[in-house]
């Protein structure tokens, strides 16, 4: 068995890694894009927009679906559709291709963070010990790499599809291949257990116990999106940087990402999830509260290079939270979770720039500071509790390798 849990992790690794490339390939060219398909200022929002709300509803549909297909088998083929999406828009002519290709992106990549999510916190399960953060520090290494491919496809004058193509041809098979070794645990939370005293769980008694969770997913992607959206911007435009240097806080955030979760499963194991949490919020507060009364850009970068060291624990201790709070469902616990990802994406980078407008941009930087301190205090929602809703303690159960190609 740790044979299997071994290739397990490390083929869901890969798939996180994958999934980084992916995604920041796409959202670094945005600019790109707009210039393929002569997207307007007016319309590029509403693209931008149907992403989050596609892979929400993606996200849904995964719930119902890991009823009856195992969480690995969805991953192995979401995974594909979106690198093969990714391509369709380097490559597509019409703005029309270009709404389908993005159509694909979205749903797929909603059923994707979902499957991704649901087998990682199986396998931490089945470890019985921390391992989530160890995923995401992954999938922020492949971010910065498709962050890097990006600046060269652009540094190059390469054409979209040109860039893009390479990458897929190199990722498409390898997923498709470590797709095999993916592992399922036992029941996989696709059966809700009974609770201990017998009653049955409402859908009202589930969200109640998740909601704290969802605020806390919810006020973190306010947090990135507003460093990902807004910190050139604010270095260029409120603290006067040269354009060059305003590329410099998203990458060192980048950085402090991959470092904080490569040794955030660490202080989970040393110090408990609780304590991880609370340092996180903490210092992505402060990193905030610099930001705010930067006097110059160098003191701007180094606070959004503070809250990349504090946020980058808190999405993947949640989904960790969810799992653990319901041991018996935690595939749809993850898969309703995984919605408010979008819901912090959809409104932390309206909601900066709408307060911005009319009243200052250090003020808006407040916000999310304010929002991310607020889970300091839902930072006890962490604490294990497998017995709360689960009906019995966490027992390892037997996995079951990759399905699909196992034909299982």
């Amino acid at each position: 068995m740790t044979e299997v849990l071994r290739r397990g992790r490390a083929s869901l690794a890969f798939g996180f890694f994958a999934q980084g490339v992916a995604f920041a390939l796409l959202v670094t060219r945005i600019p790109a894009v707009q210039d393929r398909y002569g997207v307007s200022d007016a319309l590029l929002p509403v693209f931008l927009a149907a992403v989050p709300v596609l892979a929400g509803a993606g996200s849904v549909a995964t719930e119902r679906l890991v009823k009856r297909i195992p969480p690995s088998r969805l991953l192995r083929w979401s995974q594909p559709v979106v690198l093969l999406a990714l391509l369709g828009v380097g490559a597509g002519e019409r703005m029309a291709e270009l709404g389908v290709a993005l159509a694909l992106f979205g749903l797929a990549v909603g059923a994707l963070d979902a499957s991704m999510n649901m087998l990682g916190v199986s396998l931490q399960r089945e470890y019985g010990r921390s391992i989530m953060l160890g995923f995401h520090a992954v999938y922020s290494l492949g971010g910065i790499l498709g962050a890097s491919l990006a600046w060269a496809g652009a540094h190059w004058h390469l054409a979209l599809w040109v860039s893009y193509l390479p990458v897929v041809l190199v990722l498409l098979p390898a997923v498709l291949v470590g797709s095999r070794w993916y592992v399922d645990a036992d029941g996989g939370g696709r059966e809700a257990v009974p609770a201990a005293d017998g009653a049955e769980r409402s859908e009202g008694v589930v969200f109640k116990a998740l909601l704290p969770l969802c605020l806390v997913m919810t006020f973190a992607y306010i947090g990135d999106s507003t460093v990902s959206n807004w910190s050139a911007k604010y270095l260029q435009d409120v603290l006067g940087s040269s354009e060059q240097l305003a590329t410099v806080p998203y990458n060192l955030y980048m950085v402090t990402t991959l470092f904080g979760r490569a040794v955030g499963d660490l202080g989970v194991r040393l110090y408990g999830a609780v304590a991880v949490v609370r340092v996180g919020a903490s210092v992505a507060a402060a990193g905030f509260a610099v930001v705010a009364v930067a006097p110059g850009a160098w003191a701007g970068t180094g606070g959004f290079t503070l809250v990349g060291l504090g946020l980058c624990v808190l999405v993947p201790q949640t989904f960790a939270a969810a799992g653990r709070l319901f041991p018996g469902a935690s595939d749809a616990a993850v898969a309703r979770l995984n919605v408010f990802n979008y819901v912090g994406f959809l409104i932390g980078s309206p909601l900066v720039g709408a307060l911005g407008d009319a009243w200052s941009y250090r003020g808006a930087m407040a916000v999310p500071m304010v929002l991310v301190l607020v889970t300091f205090g839902y930072a006890r929602s962490f604490t294990p509790q497998p017995d709360r809703y689960g009906g019995g303690h966490e027992r390892p159960r037997t996995p079951d390798v990759g399905r699909g190609s196992n034909g299982v």
